[in-house]
């Protein structure tokens, strides 16, 4: 591709308007992801607490952003400001969990269409990592880390608010702490928003701002893709492995053990020369 074209499609792409199709998807995603949590009892569930059900999609739909209005001391609500988003996450609510025969559901599991609904998905989560970096920025020029945290919760504020999605739908499931197990999604957004710091703060990446964001855009869709694909759904697990085994006590622990491993395999060799020993002195007194 030429290059002036290469980069004009990127800068069409950081222009693109989120409402209404890619914030659709990003609520039929949500709105999926909870009917599946529910599992057989989702329809049931939705019939005796139509409020709830609508109550835990909000929160997670929107979570990103009431998360990180809550840290930077900004106004919760102020995330329902916009009635039409409000009404555009409602109306999808609605049609995942109350179409006729499960019919927008069984769609929207179809595999191209779950396809594109992922690809608009991640779109989107990069435009709201790129939003969060660029918020805690012009509040905190200096914090590194408020913008990194405010780029990463605005990215993926459903995961670190599934305790309190869950509860409100009547379970508590304190193992579902993302810190405890970050998820795939979570460390793509704390990758994505120190490139966009990188990029913004300092002269180490000297491409241009639209091909940054291109890119990272791409590596977010390229990543669902290969999860709903391919299966591939952590590609950075070898890579803390390889640092944990370096840097958090691996090699250390694993020579621990093998010391330890051969202490226990010289004490019973020694047990049993001992009591062959007794024993052939016994032999020989009698």
């Amino acid at each position: 591709m030429d290059p002036e074209a290469f980069l004009d499609l990127a800068n069409q792409v950081t222009k693109l308007k989120m409402y209404p199709y890619f914030e659709a998807a990003h609520c039929a995603i949500v709105c999926m992801y909870i009917k599946e949590d529910l599992a057989a009892g989702s329809h049931l569930f939705s019939r005796k607490h139509p409020l709830a059900c609508w109550l835990s999609c909000m929160l997670s739909i929107f979570a990103g952003t009431i998360l990180c209005n809550f840290l930077l001391g900004e106004p919760v609500l102020s995330v329902f400001k916009s009635s039409n988003q409000l009404l555009l996450a409602t109306g999808v609510w609605y049609l995942i969990f109350y179409s006729p025969f499960d019919l927008t559901y069984k769609l929207c599991k179809f595999l191209p269409v779950k396809l594109v609904l992922a690809a608009l998905k991640e779109v989107y989560r990069c435009k709201k990592v790129h939003d969060g970096v660029l918020h805690a920025a012009k509040l905190y020029p200096n914090g590194y880390l408020i913008m990194i945290i405010a780029g990463t919760v605005k990215g993926n504020g459903g995961a670190f608010l599934k305790l309190l999605e869950r509860l409100i739908r009547g379970l508590w499931t304190p193992s579902a702490i993302e810190f405890m197990q970050p998820s795939f999604p979570t460390k793509a957004c704390i990758a994505a928003a120190t490139l966009f710091i990188l990029d913004k703060k300092t002269d180490l990446i000297s491409a241009p701002h639209a091909l940054v964001y291109f890119g990272i855009a791409v590596f977010f869709i390229y990543f669902k893709l290969s999860a709903v694909l391919l299966g591939i759904y952590d590609p950075f697990v070898p890579f803390e492995n390889l640092f944990c085994a370096i840097f958090m006590g691996g090699v250390w622990d694993a020579l621990g053990r093998a010391v330890s491993a051969g202490k226990g395999d010289h004490t019973p060799a020694k047990v049993d020369v001992a009591k062959n020993g007794k024993t052939e002195s016994g032999k020989k007194k009698d």
